[in-house]
């Protein structure tokens, strides 16, 4: 029982993914506030939560609704006394090219997936920060890493909440708050159209889910990428490469691009620490290291 009294809450709980993440949750002991748009969504899976011997509530609401979201985090903390597991996982598709796609398209994939978890978080955050522990998860996708046809709105929520999960694992770290990402593969309604028929079979949303408990264990990483999909598990990261140092000269763009191959070279790269670090070995190559440290700061 890894999670055992801990309570959580997942967003867009009412079928696929976040059924599967509240059923998984529950089944290592967390009690789960199951989120939906739909009640009857969110009190079937807290129905099969409780015939295993969990406890769950049924909580309705959109997490773009501030006072829903209030709301929400007052049942759960009327009814259980603390909120240690937050899965923002609630989200839509609207996939078009972007020549095609509307404004308010965009609008509305970046409203639900990034200001919803915006939203979520910031209910719980000082909640979390209070009682010195918090594992928070913002669901990323390959499509926003890596990019994906038809799916520009999708793809810039989906690394905007990449941005997110970085700041808040440095700024939730003294807290005990930790903060990673899950990229998952599954087949769901939101899913269908988008993968490979033959391949739907083997991609069960219950064989993501284990990911999540990883991420929100006690001893849970943070500032992680965690790719989960058909059973297989794999870390993603954002890499910084050595580059090169040019100065200021009158053909640096020249220089540049003379020496493309060299400023792509990944054989020295690295995964920052923090934002920083790119200003700090930036100013470190051009004979300034005592105000990369001042900028750090």
């Amino acid at each position: 029982m890894l999670l055992a009294n801990r309570i959580a809450i997942v967003t867009g709980a009412g079928g696929g993914l976040g059924r599967a993440h509240a059923l998984t949750l529950a089944r290592y002991g967390a009690k789960v506030a199951v989120n939906d748009v739909k009640l009857e969504m969110a009190e079937a899976v807290a129905q099969e939560i409780r015939a295993a011997g969990g406890e769950a509530l049924a909580i309705a609401g959109s997490v773009t609704d501030e006072a829903a979201v209030q709301a929400m985090v007052g049942q759960v903390m009327d009814a259980w006394g603390r909120i240690d597991i937050l899965v923002n996982n609630a989200g839509i598709l609207r996939d078009k090219t972007f020549a095609k796609m509307s404004l308010d398209d965009f609008r509305l994939v970046m409203d639900v997936h990034l200001m919803g978890s915006v939203i979520c978080t910031k209910a719980v955050w000082e909640i979390m920060r209070e009682q010195r522990y918090g594992r928070i998860v913002m669901t990323t996708s390959s499509s926003g890493l890596y990019g994906n046809f038809g799916q520009s709105n999708y793809g810039a929520a989906k690394m905007a909440l990449v941005g997110l999960m970085q700041t808040l694992a440095l700024e939730g770290e003294k807290y005990g708050v930790r903060v990673n990402c899950l990229a998952p593969t599954a087949a769901t309604q939101m899913t269908e159209g988008v993968l490979a028929e033959d391949g739907l079979t083997k991609l069960a949303p219950e064989l993501v889910s284990p990911a999540v408990v990883a991420l929100v264990r006690e001893s849970a990483p943070t500032r992680t990428i965690l790719c989960a999909g058909a059973g297989h598990f794999a870390e993603a990261h954002i890499t910084l490469t050595d580059g090169i140092q040019i100065g200021s000269r009158p053909d640096a763009a020249e220089q540049v691009i003379a020496r493309w191959a060299e400023v792509g070279d990944r054989s020295g790269e690295i995964v920052p620490d923090y934002g920083f670090t790119q200003a700090e070995r930036e100013l470190a190559a051009a004979g300034h290291s005592d105000g990369a440290v001042a900028v750090a700061r």
